[in-house]
């Protein structure tokens, strides 16, 4: 029986990265390189993946959730000898082997299953993926035959003029006959200036064997993109974001200015939602239907719900219920909760805090570890003082309840329901339902004690 494999090149440590991040860990859009393409590859579906790993092996497998197998190329010698090292997988195997690349984060699911059709129709022994390309220059060049299969690939410092004029290149994605992949690999030497074994020299072994070699196409040069070093990073960014905008758009969504609008690709955002520009949505995050997400505001990792109005403001792994507003310049930090119709305003942090329906804290505040009812109406200036300098205290405000302006709450304490806390206490002790609690010094005047003491 025929089977599907898929092996991930993601050894290398990347030193034109000039980094001490390992080379395919570098983010585009929210997520390590290799992520995106195991993602693509999972999209596809593989009966087996093996992530080729050396450099930063610790680090890679960390980062990496998928069900994949780790294979240990303990020494850089070339991809030719990294796929090699997942012998053991795969050998004496019949079916399809697709060869990609961990730091293309660009390259599509549809553009694979494409390349493997194209391998199976044929029925070739290798199929390699090619694109054309602008800008030739440095790539290996793909010359056909009358039958349209590959004849010959020509690196750019061999071809002579007329080869470098053709624009088709190898993009360094493979599809094999798995059998004929590991009998080949077995016969690929290292004589060369490097002293590496190298992939494509299967596909130099399999032609003077006279297998057929054919080539798929993509229309989308920008999947095949490879980044070596920081420029090419920021185009990789560049094209991904405009990818994720352009998706969201096309679903409802408005962006002001989609040049200056940052998503993550896991994000999922509602119709008629409309995002401002220079925001960035990082992570998870689910933003629902009829929201209004103002410029400078950042959001990670939260559940945002519908008819929501975030202003220059910055909210991380917490759940917003519809009807919020939010900001300018609040904080919400990770563990809140803020419940329907709720409002947080300008100036205002919330940490590990529940802020139930209908209630407001509307500015200057800061509400930390607490849990707060219904219609509770939170002053200027309010402090939950959580922190004795060595353990946190819960603050609980039970429904209705009026907290004034500048009023510290020394927790552990409890506001009963539809109490009112007097502006300007200090409140240290619990305060009853119904009650009015008044916890601050008497006012002391001195006459004329200013003028006496000049």
């Amino acid at each position: 029986m025929s089977g599907r494999f898929a092996i991930i090149l993601a050894a290398g440590q990347g030193t034109r990265m000039k980094s001490k991040l390992y080379k395919v860990l570098h983010h585009v859009c929210g997520k390590p390189m290799v992520s995106h393409v195991v993602d693509q590859v999972q999209e596809v579906g593989f009966d087996e993946t093996a992530v080729i790993v050396g450099h930063g092996a610790a680090q890679v497998k960390e980062t990496l959730s998928q069900n994949v197998h780790f294979v240990l190329q303990n020494e850089q010698l070339g991809t030719g000898h990294a796929v090699r090292c997942a012998e053991s997988l795969f050998v004496g195997r019949k079916g399809t082997t697709v060869v990609l690349c961990g730091d293309t984060p660009l390259l599509q699911a549809d553009t694979i299953r494409k390349l493997i059709q194209t391998h199976e129709a044929r029925e070739a022994k290798a199929t390699v993926l090619t694109a054309i390309a602008d800008d030739a220059t440095g790539y290996g060049r793909i010359i056909r035959g009358t039958a349209g299969d590959v004849e010959r690939i020509v690196e750019h410092k061999d071809a002579n003029e007329s080869e470098r004029a053709t624009k088709e290149i190898n993009t360094g994605t493979y599809c094999f006959d798995n059998e004929v992949l590991f009998e080949a690999l077995t016969r690929v030497t290292n004589e060369n200036v490097q002293g590496e074994y190298y992939l494509p020299d299967v596909i130099g072994i399999l032609q003077q064997q006279g297998e057929k070699i054919a080539a798929y196409r993509t229309d989308h040069f920008a999947d095949t993109l490879g980044v070596n070093d920081r420029v090419a990073l920021s185009e990789a960014e560049a094209l991904m974001r405009a990818r994720i905008n352009a998706r969201w758009m096309r679903e409802g969504v408005t962006l002001i200015d989609p040049t200056t609008t940052y998503i993550s690709v896991d994000a999922n955002i509602g119709r008629d939602t409309t995002i401002a520009p220079g925001c960035v949505i990082k992570g998870t995050t689910v933003i629902g239907e009829g929201c209004r997400i103002e410029s400078g505001t950042e959001i990670e990792e939260a559940h945002v719900g519908d008819n929501v109005c975030i202003r220059q403001s910055v909210v991380t792994k917490s759940q917003i219920a519809s009807g919020v507003t939010i900001g300018p310049f609040a904080h919400i930090r990770p563990g809140s909760v803020i419940g329907c119709d709720a409002k947080v305003g300008n100036f205002v942090e919330l940490k590990k805090t529940t802020l139930a329906e209908r209630s407001k804290v509307s500015h200057l505040s800061y509400i930390g570890d607490a849990n707060v009812g219904e219609d509770v109406n939170i002053g200027c200036g309010v402090v939950t003082v959580n922190y004795d300098g060595e353990n946190k205290w819960e603050t609980i405000i039970r429904a209705g309840a009026f907290v004034g302006s500048g009023t510290n709450l020394i927790a552990p304490v409890e506001i009963g329901k539809e109490a009112f806390v007097a502006a300007g206490s200090t409140i240290t002790e619990t305060v009853p339902d119904h009650a009015l609690a008044i916890g601050r010094a008497r006012q002391v005047n001195k006459e004329n004690y200013v003028k006496k003491d000049r």
